[in-house]
């Protein structure tokens, strides 16, 4: 007796092939529906209608047709059950080998942006209900749900009868793709109708295997999605990104779109910027009126600590600037676009790995960030929000002077995204100091200001949490700072005004708290 397969494919990729070799190489019948019996007949293959199959007409708009039990008895049944053998002779039941099923194309419709009954109607339910049927059965029943199984389907049957730990495979990536298109639909209903979700559920496909995590110990997987992020940057050169590039460039890139981000120098005077990253930390950043000063004013900052790190720009990367980034050893440049005599130039550094991170492929800024804890996950809103500095306030005697206010909002900037407890010395423009990761904010002060040493001269400084106590105040004074910028809201916030107000330091209180952990 002829294999029976029920074939009904939203992506009809290779599905032409794949039943011709189906009939014609192992004698298969072949069970189909709707568009895809359609699409088969018109390649002269034959084709048993559901319909006919059934001997049930399609209805409610096509809503309903292999909503049925000769379809679902045909998959569901044990072959080796004496009462399933009973139910299938009183039932005329025809046996169904292989379901080969794919589902309406939800994503890429509300992709789109469709409208909500467009998108309801894009919501399968025989689909998912024939491929769990084949996958619960999955000793009898083989089940495809991606055109890219389709090859190894048929290398697998020349080789005689499938093993179970091949059928169990296909089982486990059906429910896969059953729970993604699931996950699918549930997002975009909680996101249209503002729902709060009692669970968190998310799906991922896996983009790669990484060679290793953090450390070489450490087993590291990439999942995400294709049409935007770090999947959808064009890697133009260098060896494959790791777990901890990865990382660094999420980090960098982030810093850097604080500035603007353009494919073409179509930015304003002063707003190329540049920023330096080292084991999730900025060393170095700038703002210029040209890329390679920006590189170069980041550079000053820390070129000790910048050797083996990530450069991020948020503008074209130039033959100029290329010249300055050959010279020191980097693990990784990402910036929305490149000359080609800036990529000629940087051939000659070939595990340097050079991303074009164009800005359509910027996630938007209404997302959430994710931290795996024991037994679960933190969920919060991305701290990616626009800065509103008409709330900041001027809570000394004396006020910045302009280049101290664009100093401070500068450093601000950057100081965002520096690991708490995180102080930023910045002069012009540019980073001359950084203290990051510190467990008391004294001792974050004292590493940037020593690094910055002479050049705080009238330099400003920004602190990621407000001071409890007077005593940074004092030792940035001993060291010529001029303005301080942080977000206040402490109980003896007078204490640090006071202090200020006693050296002719100005202070501005952001009223909003940047800490990163």
């Amino acid at each position: 007796m002829s294999p029976l397969a029920l074939v009904s494919v939203s992506d009809k990729k290779n599905i032409i092939p794949f039943c011709k070799e189906l009939v014609e190489q192992f004698n298969y019948k072949i069970l189909s529906s709707g568009g895809t019996a359609k699409h088969l007949i018109e390649a002269k293959i034959p084709v048993i209608k559901v319909a006919d199959f059934t001997n049930s007409p399609e209805i409610l708009g096509g809503r309903v047709k292999t909503l049925h039990p000769k379809i679902h008895g045909g998959i569901l049944a044990k072959r080796n059950d004496e009462e399933h053998k009973k139910d299938i002779d009183a039932n005329n039941l025809e046996l169904i080998d292989l379901v080969v099923v794919n589902l309406y194309p939800f994503k890429k419709t509300v992709e789109h942006g469709a409208k909500w009954e467009d998108a309801i109607e894009n919501i399968d339910i025989g689909g998912p209900s024939m491929i769990r049927s084949a996958a619960k059965n999955h000793k009898d029943v083989s089940i495809l749900v991606d055109p890219t199984q389709y090859q190894n389907f048929l290398e697998e049957i020349k080789k005689g009868e499938l093993k179970d730990s091949f059928k169990a495979k296909l089982a486990f990536e059906a429910f896969q793709h059953t729970a993604d298109y699931d996950t699918a639909i549930s997002n975009w209903i909680r996101k249209k109708r503002d729902l709060q979700s009692s669970k968190y559920i998310e799906s991922y496909p896996l983009i790669k295997t990484l060679r290793y995590g953090e450390n070489p110990h450490q087993k590291a997987f990439w999942y995400g999605l294709s049409n935007i992020g770090w999947n959808s940057a064009e890697q133009l050169q260098g060896k494959d990104l790791s777990y901890n590039n990865l990382l660094d460039l999420e980090s960098a890139l982030s810093t850097v779109l604080e500035f603007g981000y353009t494919e073409k120098d179509e930015l304003t005077t002063d707003m190329f910027a540049s920023v330096i990253l080292k084991h999730n930390n900025p060393c170095g950043a700038s703002i210029s009126n040209s890329a390679s000063k920006a590189f170069l004013n980041a550079l000053e900052c820390d070129s000790v600590s910048a050797f083996g790190g990530i450069v991020a720009f948020n503008s074209n990367v130039d033959r100029e600037t290329a010249i300055h980034l050959k010279d020191i050893f980097l693990e990784c440049v990402v910036a929305p676009s490149f000359d080609e005599e800036a990529l000629e130039i940087l051939k000659v550094k070939k595990n340097l790995r050079i991303l074009k991170f164009s800005k359509d492929q910027l996630p938007q800024k209404n997302q959430t960030s994710t931290k795996s804890i024991m037994g679960g996950l933190l969920v919060q809103d991305t701290d990616n929000s626009e800065e509103i500095t008409e709330s900041w306030i001027s809570v000394t005697n004396t006020n910045p002077s302009n280049q101290m206010n664009l100093d401070l909002n500068f450093a601000w900037k950057i100081c965002k995204h520096v690991k708490s407890n995180a102080i930023v010395i910045a002069k012009d423009q540019k980073t001359i100091g950084i203290g990051a990761g510190q467990m008391n904010r004294v001792g974050a002060a004292k590493i940037a200001l020593k690094t910055a040493g002479k050049l705080c001269s009238d330099a400003v400084l920004a602190s990621d949490g407000f001071f409890p106590f007077a005593d940074t105040i004092e030792l940035a004074n001993e060291y010529g700072i001029k303005a301080i910028i942080q977000p206040g809201g402490s109980l003896r916030d007078q204490e640090s005004i006071d202090a200020c107000n006693s050296k002719g330091i100005s202070m501005i209180f952001t009223q909003k708290r940047h800490f990163l952990h």
